[in-house]
């Protein structure tokens, strides 16, 4: 089994701004933690990057950039994306097939949003998810406050069951990548 991390829209315009979403710096460094996690593994880490012209996430711009204390190397997977479902229009699915990924970890923001579609269509396309149920965020809402909504997020998204695989939401914390074999790049969720 190969596990691989999705960190969703963590994108300067997104959080750096005013209000800036709820609990950024802590999500930012949960964020980095299971990516050093995931690289220490050999897990496929796949930044998904949102964009749209005409607005502050027009590509090439600073807000379209990742925010700067998220660890992003060179060399890294980034897919682009249009929507709030990171396999729509994208070349995520391809890239998970190339790279014998059949288990998903995700995090990011928006909790309500790309996050919570993006977990919804990897399920529907049978990949069983673990949400990082402390490293996804959103911002306050007229009628819900963020942490509630990411609350909400973590409870329904882990009662699904009609997808026929397992979501789950876990503390970052206890998420751990751990090789198949010695020398195998290839890692596992446990």
């Amino acid at each position: 089994m190969t596990c691989a991390l999705l960190v969703i829209d963590v994108q300067s315009g997104l959080f750096d701004g005013e209000p800036r979403p709820d609990d950024a710096d802590a999500v930012i460094a949960r964020l980095n933690a299971l990516i050093a996690r995931a690289r220490d593994a050999g897990a496929p880490v796949i930044f998904v990057r949102h964009e749209r012209i005409g607005t502050l996430l027009e590509p090439g711009t600073p807000g379209w950039a990742f925010q700067a204390q998220l660890d992003v190397h060179d060399d890294d997977l980034i897919v682009g994306k249009t929507s709030p479902d990171a396999f729509l229009r994208t070349s995520l699915e391809d890239l998970l097939q190339s790279l014998d990924v059949d288990r998903l970890v995700i995090g990011g923001y928006a909790s309500d949003f790309c996050v919570d579609t993006t977990t919804r269509r990897a399920a529907a396309l049978g990949y069983p998810v673990t949400l990082a149920a402390d490293a996804h965020t959103t911002h306050d809402k007229p009628h819900l406050t963020a942490a509630r909504i990411r609350e909400h997020h973590n409870v329904t998204l882990s009662d699904i069951v009609s997808f026929g695989v397992e979501i789950r939401a876990v503390d970052s914390a206890q998420i751990q990548f751990e090789r198949r074999h010695p020398g195998d790049r290839n890692a596992a969720l446990r």
